[in-house]
């Protein structure tokens, strides 16, 4: 049986919506050039893995000449915010409390950067 796909970015799909965050448009031959400065990546791989994004509504497309352009279609902050929700969802059963309690247990947090996240969280009250 197939696995159903996920709505989440994977590894590969938030690294081509990187390059299409900081470029706005890109042709499959350019996100494969700036992919393959890091790793080597195949070109259809890129190509197919660009047409996934698309069919999850993250990235749109237009044909210029052969060539597909693809462009993101939601914004860093929107995928920040779905990642988020389903951390929370699977993890922390819906409580932004326990995900924040094992950020506090788990990390190096500073009392300081604790202050300032409740001044912030203060301000927009």
């Amino acid at each position: 049986m197939a696995r159903k796909r996920s709505e989440q970015l994977t590894d590969g799909e938030q690294g081509i919506m990187e390059i299409l965050w900081e470029r706005g448009e890109s042709s499959v031959k350019d996100i494969a050039g700036a992919l393959a400065a890091e790793k080597p990546v195949a070109y259809t791989t890129v190509q197919t893995m660009c047409k996934i994004l698309a069919e999850k509504g993250h990235a749109d497309f237009r044909k210029e000449g052969r060539a597909f352009i693809y462009r993101a279609r939601m914004s860093r902050t929107e995928a920040r915010q779905s990642a988020l929700k389903n951390l929370l969802n699977r993890f922390f059963g819906s409580s932004p409390e326990l995900l924040a309690q094992h950020l506090m247990r788990e990390t190096d947090i500073e009392l300081k950067d604790l202050e300032a996240l409740q001044k912030k969280i203060d301000e927009t009250d």
